[in-house]
């Protein structure tokens, strides 16, 4: 069976954030990812220059639209910006009996701008909180939830997840990579237990779409069957992983998003090592751009294996796989598309 997560949250224009983030994270996480839209921005990696919310009968009917014919394994939700989308939100997880929920109490932007409107405030903690399995707020969020200064250490900020827990909430990651100390510390707060998650800080700016990728990387986890503290551990690797292949993109002129696809890439990669270590691209850069011809019958049998392999590591190349026949020359056209098309012309 597929795992699904779907997402109900605005959109980036500029794709770093929202759900464009958030099916990005599903996408490198082997998950099929669904959307429900709360609200259009005008935004880049500089800023937001403008909101328009979604009517709130127009993000049930998105819900029921999705919900009625996808078998949903999680949800994560994001921005809601007003009172209404989020009155509509909760009536959709009721109606759908969803309860693997994680909620991302979006507030304000990476960029500072603020996404939530102050009478919101009340009725989200009143109305989605109690209905989702984990919030993720970081140390300004937490705050604001509770009126109160920012946490300071980690003794306040597990103070402050209790405090969360205490108004309705089953499990609190209150996220301290806002925090000015060396490490990237996280708390996972239940009514019975704590556990501390830790990562050395990145030393980057572009940190664009961070809250929206982890709450959507948990949200995967759980999809795929995993128990939340597992879910939450690898999804505090994969955002470190991220944010550390940050500065390898180069996307806009403000704060660049995360690199949602840095595993991908990696494993390409190695991949393409292996192709040319095994001498089975001889040729190839001739050929790119020009006639794509066959790498040749006789390699086929072994350059079908090493397709297949490689497909498990780059999803793309797992249509070309499929769609030839096993142990023809096509098989040799299909590595060779596959290498021209990330290669580019000769």
């Amino acid at each position: 069976m597929t795992a699904i997560a779907v997402t109900i949250a605005g959109s980036d224009s500029s794709g770093g954030a929202g759900i464009q983030a958030d099916l990005k994270t599903f996408s490198a996480l082997g998950v099929y990812g669904a959307s429900v839209i709360t609200a259009l921005t005008a935004q880049n990696t500089q800023g937001v220059t403008g909101i328009h919310d979604v009517p709130a009968h127009f993000i049930t009917a998105q819900i029921d639209a999705v919900f009625s014919d996808l078998k949903v394994n999680a949800v994560k939700i994001g921005m809601l910006s007003v009172p209404a989308a989020i009155a509509a939100v909760a009536a959709g997880l009721d109606r759908w009996q969803q309860t693997l929920v994680v909620l991302d109490p979006v507030m304000v932007a990476t960029s500072g701008d603020r996404l939530l409107a102050p009478e919101a405030v009340e009725v989200l903690k009143r109305e989605l909180i109690p209905r989702a399995l984990l919030i993720t707020p970081n140390l300004h969020e937490a705050a604001a939830l509770l009126d109160e200064p920012v946490a300071g250490s980690e003794d306040q900020m597990r103070a402050q997840a209790e405090k969360l827990l205490g108004i309705g909430a089953k499990a609190v990651l209150i996220k301290g990579g806002h925090a000015h100390s060396a490490d990237a510390t996280d708390l996972l707060v239940t009514p019975n237990a704590m556990a501390r998650l830790t990562a050395p800080k990145i030393d980057t700016a572009n940190t664009h779409g961070t809250g929206c990728t982890l709450s959507a990387a948990i949200a995967a986890g759980l999809a795929k069957g995993q128990r939340l503290s597992e879910a939450v551990t690898d999804a505090k690797s994969y955002i470190t992983h991220a944010i550390g292949s940050a500065d390898e993109l180069s996307i806009g002129q403000g704060r660049w998003p995360t690199h949602h696809f840095h595993a991908l890439v990696v494993k390409e990669t190695k991949a393409m090592k292996t192709l040319n270590r095994r001498n089975l691209l001889p040729g190839a850069d001739a050929q790119c751009g020009r006639d794509r011809g066959a790498l040749g019958r006789a390699r086929a049998k072994r350059t079908l294996a090493l397709v297949t392999s490689w497909a498990k590591a780059v999803p793309g190349t797992a249509l070309l796989a499929n769609a030839v026949p096993s142990g023809s020359g096509a098989v040799g056209r299909a590595l060779q598309m596959a290498y021209c098309a990330r290669r580019g012309p000769a």
